[in-house]
């Protein structure tokens, strides 16, 4: 079997019939609001924005949902990647508390979304388990401990129970629930359809080269139109060159996803159940998760992001480190081979939170921007919403760039 290398499943497998196909922007648009990026974040923001009554424009650079949003890991978190205790250090408890509790609760709706939209994006509840690597057993349990001092959901496995449930030698793990597993694409094509719907317009291959914002509105200028709106919502992933100035809260990532061939039913019985996702401590992390079709879901290698000439042959080589480690984690898998290996740039923060909200440099202008996370697209979208419609809730701060 060949590996289809840089090529995402979710994409690939989507049936090119079925995909909407919306115009390029021409002549002059004004709107209550206008979203630039159509990835996750922004379909979703579209949504909320469209519930509110604000008819807001999308505007894509390339296709709605072909970016980020289509090579995703495909999993609804219910914590935002750092782990709890490196949050409190750096913002304090009653902050840290706000950010676990709000990205927990913004799996919950994002999956009560998905399920009331009736989005058919392979939505699957599951556990989610952290398990600590071989040194770091320790730190796991302090982890737990501060988690569930602060009132947080959070259970301790020992060493036999992550063994039972996950096939897997560790030192302990930490598990919890409010975990989901989709499919990211048709999720974003959903709700792209499903904001429409309710008066929201898409453009595609429309690339903002200029954002202005004037005494009354923002002006936004495309390759062949002009867009003058109340507000303008930036939902890019990281800071584009528009706005330069904003680049340097952000650092340049990559992470490398595998999907395996189908895992014959003899090795899936040596394997984790069905209704787990996996994480560990490592450094880069690795995340695992089965499909529907019941193949093996990788993420990790996480590295910065990759020159252009080179990034053909790191690809190849990332795949074939994320198949030997999962092997490492469990021999059973011995033979297995990758069927699809691609990779997931998005923008790193100082904190591993994402920044959403206004910024004081920029009238008019509201951000979604930064992180790796599903259901964080979700959370900015509620947050951002109410920001658009003049309506925000103070606790929105500790996602602000002044945090």
């Amino acid at each position: 079997m060949r590996t289809r290398y840089g090529v995402s499943p979710w994409v690939d497998n989507f049936p090119r019939t079925r995909r909407p196909d919306h115009p390029r922007l021409r002549g002059e648009l004004t709107a209550e609001v206008a979203i630039i990026g159509g990835g996750l974040t922004g379909c979703a923001t579209a949504h909320a924005c469209a519930v509110l009554g604000m008819a807001p424009i999308v505007i894509e650079a390339d296709r709605i949902g072909q970016g980020s949003a289509g090579r995703d890991a495909g999993l609804l978190l219910p914590e935002p990647g750092p782990s709890f205790r490196d949050v409190s250090a750096r913002h304090g408890l009653r902050n840290a508390r706000r950010i676990f509790e709000s990205w927990r609760r913004a799996s919950l709706d994002a999956a009560a979304l998905l399920r009331r939209l009736k989005i058919p994006c392979g939505l699957d509840p599951c556990d989610h388990i952290t398990v600590a690597t071989r040194d770091d057993g320790k730190g796991l349990r302090r982890e737990y401990e501060a988690r569930e001092a602060a009132g947080l959901e959070a259970h301790w496995m020992t060493p036999a129970a992550v063994r039972k449930m996950t096939s897997l030698e560790a030192p302990g793990g930490l598990r919890t629930g409010a975990c989901f597993t989709l499919d990211p694409y048709r999720a974003c094509l959903g709700l792209a359809g499903a904001a429409k719907s309710r008066g929201a317009t898409f453009f595609e291959r429309s690339r903002a080269t200029k954002v202005r914002a004037g005494a009354k509105q923002v002006e936004i200028a495309l390759e062949g139109g002009l867009v003058r709106a109340k507000t303008v919502i930036v939902c890019t992933g990281t800071a584009t060159s528009e706005f330069k100035p904003l680049r340097r809260h952000f650092k340049r990532r990559e992470e490398y996803i595998v999907l395996t061939e189908p895992v014959p039913a003899a090795i899936r019985k040596q394997l984790a159940g069905r209704g787990l996702a996996i994480s560990d401590t490592a450094a880069p992390r690795h995340r695992v998760r089965w499909t529907r079709d019941d193949r093996l879901l990788v993420a990790g290698a996480a590295q910065d992001e990759t020159p252009a000439k080179k990034r053909e042959a790191v690809l190849v080589q990332r795949t074939g480190q994320l198949m030997y480690e999962l092997l490492m984690m469990n021999t059973a898998i011995s033979g297995l081979q990758p069927e699809h290996g691609w990779e997931a740039s998005y923008g790193e923060t100082a904190d591993g939170i994402m920044y959403i909200g206004p910024h004081r440099n920029y009238p008019r202008h509201l951000f979604g921007l930064g992180g790796d996370s599903t259901t964080g697209a979700f959370l900015a979208a509620r947050v951002l919403a109410r920001a658009a419609a003049g309506e925000p809730d103070k606790h929105d701060e500790v996602f602000g760039w002044t945090r």
